[in-house]
């Protein structure tokens, strides 16, 4: 495995509420980027506020970052962060690993949602202060389908799924060199070979997905995602981008 990144610092916590509010926290005194991982979380939290369930061997930890550019150049760090998390996985795992990416910010294994991303931001003004890039890998389990809410993708395991053990300090090291690497390719050539790594790994592409954001819900082909990281479905009403939504598999 490559040598931990040059100049990235890492905090490894026994308990903690949520590794993003820690790192929320932690922010203003850091120097450079930080990982932050704890081996419980006991207020985890995914998207739109959704609670994240962290059993004991599961993975949670977040990446403190001060990006440049505004908004939308922090956004694009979504797919660099589910990139790394896929290369890790395969790194650790072997080739074979039936993993994909799902838009905006899960990876699956065997079709099942493994991992989910978050990011959260400090800044005023169209300017990012900080960026935290928070991530959960349910290495050992998965929470009980019963508590997912209904059309969600189901979660899955990595012990469950293919019976491999991997360690959360393991998998620290092999995402932190992976972030790494795609962030520099992202840094030093801009987002297209960021977007067309990610359209390579991803699910359901060219088939029928549901986009659902607020009362908003759009049925149609998934047709990849733009320039700016938005998803592109063409459906009835010909080809829509959409910049935020919740995507459900139609087959689902």
């Amino acid at each position: 495995m490559a040598p931990w990144p040059e100049g990235v610092a890492r905090h490894v916590l026994d308990s903690v509420d949520s590794t993003n509010a820690e790192a929320m926290r932690m922010a203003p005194s850091l120097v450079g980027p930080t990982w932050i991982m704890a081996r419980r979380q006991t207020a985890g939290r995914g998207r739109r506020g959704r609670a994240w369930t962290d059993p004991p061997g599961n993975f949670a930890a977040s990446l403190v970052l001060r990006p440049e550019g505004g908004p939308a150049d922090a956004a694009r760090l979504s797919f660099v962060a589910a990139l790394a998390v896929h290369d890790a996985l395969r790194q650790l795992c072997g080739p074979q690993l039936n993993v994909a990416l799902k838009w905006p910010n899960d990876v699956l294994l065997n079709g099942g949602k493994l991992s989910g991303i978050l990011l959260e931001s400090v800044g005023s003004g169209g300017s990012i202060q900080a960026l935290v890039i928070g991530i959960g890998v349910n290495l050992a389990a998965a929470p009980d389908a019963a508590v997912v809410e209904p059309g969600a993708t189901r979660p899955v395991s990595l012990q469950g799924e293919t019976g491999l053990s991997v360690s959360p300090d393991e998998f620290l090291s092999a995402l932190a060199v992976a972030f790494d690497d795609w962030q520099r390719q992202l840094r030093d050539f801009g987002f297209a070979p960021i977007r067309a790594a990610w359209l390579a790994r991803a699910a359901m592409l060219g088939e029928t997905i549901i986009a659902r954001s607020g009362t908003t819900e759009t049925t149609g082909r998934f047709d990849g995602i733009d320039e700016t990281g938005a998803l592109v479905l063409t459906g009835p009403r010909g080809r829509q981008v959409i910049p935020a939504a919740d995507v459900y598999f139609a087959r689902s």
